[in-house]
């Protein structure tokens, strides 16, 4: 009989009965269906998963579960993570630069869209059989992210009309997408997009079945929930003033925002130095706090004893250490810690569902690879 693992009530409980030394990551499934049920709800169209964000298969199955059929893959790994979990999913392959090993993988798993931002790159898709669609990634030099994807990947607008128009011309289903940027909380930004997605296809003088205007959609750091539905209702809006009522099928494809606030990582105080001001962890920048070195700092960290209780004295900023012999594994200095913090006690990150365990190393034998399940996030509730 198959072993259904335990069901915690929330981080805290854990914490308190086991007293782990290593890092932990709880995932909420309650939390995940939430999110994806605000996708479903309140994007006008085909809402899709980028696997890159956290590849766990209770992340697909759940998303599987909660009514997710597609999703965006950029390996042939992730290819089989999502067969694995949903047999007959729609692979959306959008990662425009592929080997030709990666080509046929993708074909063996009857990929249903390919994206393209070079001649040469589509010279290799020569294979795709011709049913299947193949959309044009164009790149913009817009502002509003935390950083811009355009540096590496995406056709200026005038090769991505040049693009459409072999799409076309070989007789794939032609198609446009584009990705803002990731934690992108500036709707202007899906709305210039948009336009100038317009622009192309007047100048290449073909009609798009589908528009993806990719992720980038941001999730909650700062304790404050983004305004997903204004997101929303800006791009809904540019669709219309650009395209009019016939415009083609939007795709989005979100990935930090989807899976970020069902996960929280506990990470174990496991020294303190000059009189607490400098804290080291069980976990850094080699493991699953990878994303803070790059994002900053998060809004919301809780302090939690060996007995679960939660530390409630005035906040101090500290300098934060991982665990490796590595100087640079190192959080970006100021992390608010309560006064009364104690070696032994863990640390809460919550809303790092993404970039955590899929990032994580096994640098000096430390890393991430544990998650229990849980009802509650009591961090996150509280914000």
């Amino acid at each position: 009989m198959q072993q259904i693992p335990p069901l915690w009530l929330d981080p805290e409980t854990h914490l308190a009965r086991h007293n782990p030394d290593h890092p932990i990551l709880y995932f909420s499934p309650r939390v995940l269906h939430q999110v994806a049920q605000r996708f479903q709800a309140g994007f006008d169209g085909v809402v899709t998963y980028a696997v890159k964000a956290n590849p766990h298969q209770a992340v697909l199955s759940n998303l599987v579960a909660a009514g997710i059929s597609a999703f965006d893959v950029a390996s042939p790994a992730e290819m089989a993570a999502v067969r694995l979990a949903s047999p007959d999913a729609v692979m959306h392959y959008n990662n425009p630069v592929r080997s030709m090993a990666e080509i046929a993988a993708g074909i063996s798993q009857d990929v249903a869209s390919w994206s393209v931002d070079e001649q040469s790159e589509l010279d290799k898709l020569a294979a795709v059989p011709r049913d299947k669609e193949i959309a044009v990634r164009f790149a913009l030099p817009v502002e509003g992210a935390a950083y811009d994807f355009g540096s590496k990947f995406g056709a200026a607008p005038d090769e991505a009309v040049a693009l459409l128009k072999r799409v076309a011309a070989e007789g794939w289903t032609p198609a446009l997408c584009f990705h803002p940027g990731t934690q992108c909380e500036d709707a202007a930004a899906w709305v210039e997009y948009i336009h100038a997605a317009k622009r192309i296809v007047e100048a290449a003088g073909v009609s798009i079945a589908r528009l993806n205007v990719g992720g980038g959609f941001a999730a909650n750091r700062d304790g404050v929930a983004p305004d997903l539905e204004r997101v929303f209702t800006a791009i809904k809006g540019a669709v219309f003033a650009a395209f009019g009522a016939n415009h083609p099928q939007l795709i989005c494809e979100p990935g930090r925002a989807m899976v970020s606030e069902s996960f929280t990582l506990a990470a174990r105080i496991k020294g303190m130095r000059q009189g607490g001001d400098m804290v080291f962890l069980n976990d850094g920048i080699y493991g699953g706090l990878v994303d803070i070195r790059d994002m900053g700092l998060p809004g919301r960290v809780e302090v939690v004893s060996a007995t679960g209780n939660h530390r409630q004295a005035a906040r101090t900023p500290r300098v934060v250490f991982g665990p490796t012999c590595d100087s640079l594994d190192r959080l970006p200095d100021g992390l608010p810690l309560p006064a009364d913090t104690q070696v032994g006690d863990y640390v809460l990150f919550p809303g790092l569902g993404a970039y955590s365990s899929a990032m994580s190393t096994q640098f000096n034998g430390y890393g991430l690879s544990d998650v229990a399940t849980v009802i509650e996030l009591s961090g996150q509730a509280r914000h």
